[in-house]
């Protein structure tokens, strides 16, 4: 037989569309070609391949070999079809049986000794191949990620031999094991000493999955707090973790892909504030997701907000409202998801201090609006909670000092709270369209005369409206209220504190 079919997988986006490997023998002199737009690293694969067969004592045909990767218009970039292009090659010499290959994936980067290194993106070509019906094989080193797919086979392989002897019936592959999942609330909201406030507008935010604004003076704690949030949500469906996890195994950012004994865990991103727009939102010549994505499901910390890049802030405005990025390229376009709850800082001022009773700050009130309009007026209205973080006295810092409630405590209204809310409307307060959001708060006519009242007074937007109205939903909830009462709305105006020192700004 000259002409042999291997499945495998590329990878494009989170998604791992399937791809088959096509090696053709023919009679001429010796050469090899691999056709079906492969990239650089692709290209290669001719000289890797060669040599792995060699070191595995197989025979390498001396004949005019051609790769086809089909579909022909899908960019191939990586050393994943390494594998699939020796076992093609040697199916189609008939050193090994065509008939194993059918039923099979293969997944894997071959060193020139024979060797199989790992690759990113195993996970979504596992669940894509566990969808297909087909056993995967992937490298020792991706065992564990692949494992993680429910309802698929997936075996490991450390050498192109052992693969070989696999499908020749010599001896079986070891199956893929998942590692013992590990899941951390991470850190504990009992740390906390104080601010009482702040630690309420965390639990709305985890609630409702909204998004907050943290304003204080340096040493507040503001860092501290928004490190608790991920340790008040509850815990990710699988189907929310595996896609979670889906987009940490393409990212492999500095060689660090998915920790699969941690893949249940919801992620907490806090990227410097000198990263770049790409960084953020993701992109590059091969589309790769950013650190909104890879806060899929979880929480962006975003410090030191005005010293971000203008543009860098600009672009989570569509992010924010979608809860998904697109990168256009010329040659491709890639959709990765990116619902993620924001949590910013800033401090007042650039010295950090005004409006603290210390009376320290000097800072002139240009310099004060030079520093806070960084900070976009649309950007600042998708924020659902502006909250004030004063410096604390120092008997409330002392180790003696009075506890608050643990994360445990707070997580558990916050899960009854959710769940109330996927009950009425399948989603989280925060995630409501405008339908959803006038059929489930509405107001008595009291609290709405209110509410329309802060409305002008602040000179708010009809978008900041409607994110009062999804928070005081939330706070009703956390009550147990089936209705938004007074109080609610009260409260949730009084959330609103960033709007109203640019309103102050512009006038």
């Amino acid at each position: 037989m000259t002409l042999a079919l291997v499945h495998t997988r590329a990878r494009a986006g989170v998604r791992a569309p399937a791809v088959d490997a096509e090696v053709f023998l023919a009679g001429g002199l010796p050469r090899m070609s691999i056709v079906g737009l492969p990239e650089a690293a692709v290209r290669e694969a001719k000289d890797r391949v060669r040599a792995a067969i060699l070191c595995a004592q197989y025979d390498f045909p001396a004949r005019v070999i051609t790769v086809n990767l089909s579909p022909a218009d899908l960019p191939k970039d990586g050393g994943r079809f390494d594998l699939p292009i020796a076992l093609g090659i040697l199916a189609a010499s008939g050193q090994i049986p065509l008939e194993s290959l059918r039923d099979c994936e293969f997944l894997g980067e071959l060193g020139l000794t024979g060797g199989l290194r790992p690759v990113d993106g195993v996970l979504p070509a596992a669940l894509a191949a566990a969808a297909a019906g087909r056993r995967l094989i992937v490298p020792a080193d991706n065992g564990a990620e692949a494992a993680l797919a429910s309802g698929g086979e997936a075996f490991t392989a450390r050498t192109l031999l052992e693969v070989c002897g696999h499908l020749c019936g010599h001896r079986p592959l070891p199956a893929a094991v998942a590692p013992a999942s590990r899941y951390d609330h991470g850190p504990d909201l009992e740390d906390v000493r104080g601010q009482m406030r702040a630690r309420r507008a965390l639990e709305i935010a985890a609630a409702g999955g909204h998004h907050l604004l943290l304003v204080g003076p340096p040493g507040c704690g503001k860092t501290l707090l928004a490190s608790r949030l991920p340790g008040l949500l509850p815990e990710a469906s699988e189907a929310d973790a595996l896609e979670t996890a889906a987009i940490a195994s393409i990212a492999a950012f500095g060689g660090r892909g998915l920790d699969p004994a941690r893949w249940r865990m919801r992620p907490f991103r806090s990227p410097h504030h000198t990263a770049s727009p790409v960084a953020l939102v993701g992109g590059g010549a091969e589309p790769r997701p950013g650190e909104i994505s890879l806060a899929h499901n979880g929480v962006l910390f975003l410090d030191e907000l005005p010293e971000w890049d203008r543009r860098a802030l600009e672009v989570l405005r569509e992010p924010l409202e979608s809860g998904v990025v697109t990168i256009s390229r010329a040659a491709r376009q890639s959709e990765f998801p990116a619902r993620f709850q924001l949590v910013a800082a800033m401090n007042p001022c650039p010295c950090g201090w005004a409006g603290d009773p210390s009376g320290r700050c000097r800072c002139h009130p240009e310099a004060i609006a030079r520093y806070r309009s960084r900070i976009s007026g649309p950007l600042l209205e998708r924020i659902d909670l502006h909250l004030d973080v004063p410096r604390l006295p120092p008997a409330e810092l002392r180790p003696d000092a009075p506890a608050g409630e643990s994360s445990a405590v707070v997580r558990a209204r916050v899960v009854r709270a959710r769940d109330a809310q996927l009950r009425r409307a399948g989603r989280t307060n925060a995630r409501l369209d405008q339908t959803q959001t006038n059929a489930v708060c509405r107001l008595a006519p009291d609290d709405q005369a209110m509410l329309e009242n802060a409305i002008d007074l602040l000179q708010l937007s009809a978008r900041s409206m409607h994110r009062i109205l999804r928070v005081a939903r939330t706070i009703a909830d956390l009550a147990g209220s089936t209705d938004i009462l007074g109080p609610h709305v009260a409260e949730a105006i009084g959330y609103r504190r960033g709007e109203r020192a640019a309103t102050a700004r512009v006038a």
